[in-house]
């Protein structure tokens, strides 16, 4: 096996414009796909206890619901696997248009699904089987939108076009909240019966429009080259655990504070908002999006000047802030003024988030060579994902029982996944270029 090229090395000039194209089809792309993730996570918080739990305790609903929850990041890391071998293999695009097919459809058959109530546990078990498509889709479409994005851009731009897809995850926050507080208004048994499937039935539309716009991007620069030259490998993923296991843990240690930080503020934060604090599910649904439509400018911000400072010195940044920020999150929150509450959430979700999000894509790119990266980043990503992301709603929950109800604990456990991130990003290669 040749292995000719290094993570730091130049990737060839994209058309004109193309790279300005490719930004705005994986930001699109993401949206529509967090759009069809995060809706399941703001339903599980509110809602799926009630629907496919019904026979437990109301905490002990809670828990299952969020059970179900962390069953798609269970599956991120097969996704990753999957995805990333054919992605370093087959090619970045396809890849990208199979993974938004497999988030889509399973997202409609979940608003099709009967309740507790029609099939018992039947309906459980294929909430399971949806949510876990659904983490196999998130495992390969992160790696090869970052990598359309960052291997397509020119020069000095890695990071601001790399953050463009990252953005996608506030758009698709935005419009998963926005459907669901839509519905939300019904009376409360129309809500209950039938009204909570319509966000997720909505996703055929959003389906379609994603497709196109995938279909109309050119393949990345960079694999075409390795095609051109022979250099592609056989076995990806083996090739990334026998020579970047170090790349592999760093990516990973360092992802770990981000996806938890941000899983604790947009799904555990609505059941303690509404369940702990007793404030209305809308009041906090309406201050995530405001949160979320704050980061739509603040994660190309953050990525714009990831390439004047460095990735690396932004990340490390943001996770310097989570130590602080964790306890002014909560203590905002528990003072049950709205006012306070959506500037919480724009502190989270639009400050200290994207500091964090926004340089990953060409950070995370820059430790592994073309003709295995996009099996590199995705499983390291999604390693990272399966093992704090999922868990972070439950941890939560159970390090705020274990406080009695005061979130000190769960503030902890935020500031040390924060210091290992600052740990793992001092260990990171610098990304392209910086």
């Amino acid at each position: 096996m040749k292995h000719t090229s290094s993570p730091a090395s130049a990737t060839p000039t994209t058309a004109p414009r193309q790279h300005v194209l490719v930004g705005v089809a994986s930001m699109v792309g993401t949206t529509i796909e967090w759009y069809d993730f995060f809706l399941y996570g703001t339903a599980a918080a509110l809602i799926f206890n009630k629907l496919f739990f019904p026979a437990f305790a109301p905490l002990t609903g809670t828990l299952a619901a969020f059970g179900t929850y962390a069953v798609g990041f269970l599956a991120r890391p097969l996704g990753a696997v999957i995805f990333g071998h054919y992605g370093d293999r087959i090619g970045r695009k396809s890849m990208l248009l199979v993974t938004l097919l497999l988030m889509g459809i399973p997202t409609m058959a979940i608003g099709l699904i009967p309740t507790y109530h029609s099939i018992g546990y039947g309906a459980a078990v294929l909430l399971v089987l949806m949510r876990f498509l659904q983490g196999i889709a998130v495992g390969g479409e992160w790696g090869g939108a970052a990598l359309m994005a960052v291997e397509h851009a020119p020069a000095g731009r890695k990071a601001f076009y790399g953050s463009l897809p990252q953005a996608g995850v506030g758009a698709g926050l935005i419009l998963s909240s926005l459907a669901m507080a839509a519905v939300a208004q019904l009376p409360e048994a129309d809500f209950m019966s039938w009204g909570w499937r319509l966000p997720f039935l909505a996703s055929v539309l959003l389906l379609g429009v994603g497709a196109f716009i995938r279909v109309k991007v050119a393949e990345s620069p960079a694999f075409e080259n390795l095609k051109e030259s022979g250099r592609q490998v056989d076995m990806p993923v083996l090739e990334i655990i026998r020579q970047h296991p170090r790349a592999v843990l760093t990516v990973a240690g360092a992802r770990m504070a981000e996806t938890t930080w941000f899983y604790t503020v947009v799904t555990f934060s609505l059941t303690f908002i509404t369940q702990q604090l007793a404030m209305p599910k809308a009041l906090a649904l309406n201050a995530i999006v405001v949160g979320a439509v704050v980061s739509l400018f603040t994660i190309p911000l953050a990525g714009h000047a990831s390439d004047r400072f460095g990735a690396r010195r932004i990340f490390m940044m943001g996770a310097a802030l989570v130590c602080v920020a964790a306890v002014i999150f909560f203590r905002m929150l528990e003072a049950r003024d709205p006012v306070l509450l959506f500037a919480a959430m724009i502190m989270a979700i639009g400050g200290v988030f994207p500091l964090l999000y926004a340089p990953e894509s060409a950070l995370f790119a820059a430790q592994f060579p073309a003709e295995v990266r996009y099996s590199g980043i995705s499983l390291s990503v999604q390693l990272a994902g399966a093992i704090a992301g999922g868990a972070a709603p439950i941890v939560a929950a159970a390090l705020l029982a274990a406080g009695h109800g005061d979130p000190w604990l769960i503030c902890v456990y935020l500031a040390s996944l924060a210091v290992l991130a600052l740990f793992c990003a001092w260990r990171l290669k610098p990304a392209h270029g910086q």
